[in-house]
């Protein structure tokens, strides 16, 4: 299986594995081997039906995420798992907004004092709640923060979520 990646900032532009692609923030282009790796600790996404899905990279093609309903209705809490299923068979990229405020050990460190805990929330802790606490020391969800500025924006998204959701059970 093959996953993209695309890194934001331009730290990595002399890297060609790792280079600036300036193509859009959410839009992953370049594919990366098997056997190529995101950085340790960074934070990686993958779209779903509806939001994307955010985890950290821990090493040796693991990642620790709050699995939430990442896979359907059942809320799972956070765990370690391949990169391979994080994925899902979608695209994955590298997300960096900005700097974090912990080295890649201590972001590791963090995420994996979490694995286990089973209190997921969709507006007040989720999946990108917790890398944003994991690499800045803050709960914090763009996402959910750009559904509350739009009221009407959130409704059609959660109509929409839901829809998905009950297809996967179909």
């Amino acid at each position: 299986m093959k996953l993209r990646i695309q890194r934001k900032d331009k730290r990595y532009a002399q890297n060609s594995k790792w280079r600036d692609l300036s193509c859009g923030r959410r839009r992953p282009t370049s594919s990366m081997g098997a056997k190529q790796e995101p950085p340790l600790g960074s934070h990686i996404v993958t779209p779903r039906c509806g939001y994307l899905h955010h985890g950290i990279y821990v090493g040796d093609g693991k990642v620790v995420h709050y699995a939430g309903f990442a896979t359907g209705l059942h809320r799972r809490p956070v765990e370690e798992t391949p990169l391979t299923s994080f994925g899902s068979g979608r695209a994955v990229w590298v997300e960096s907004k900005s700097q974090p405020a912990f080295d890649c050990r201590h972001v590791i460190h963090r995420a994996r004092s979490r694995v286990g805990e089973d209190c997921y929330r969709l507006l007040t802790n989720n999946c990108e709640h917790f890398c944003e606490w994991c690499l800045h020391g803050e709960h914090r969800s763009y996402q959910v923060d750009a559904w509350l500025a739009r009221p009407r924006r959130a409704v059609h998204a959660s109509i929409w979520l839901m829809a998905c959701l009950l297809s996967v059970l179909a």
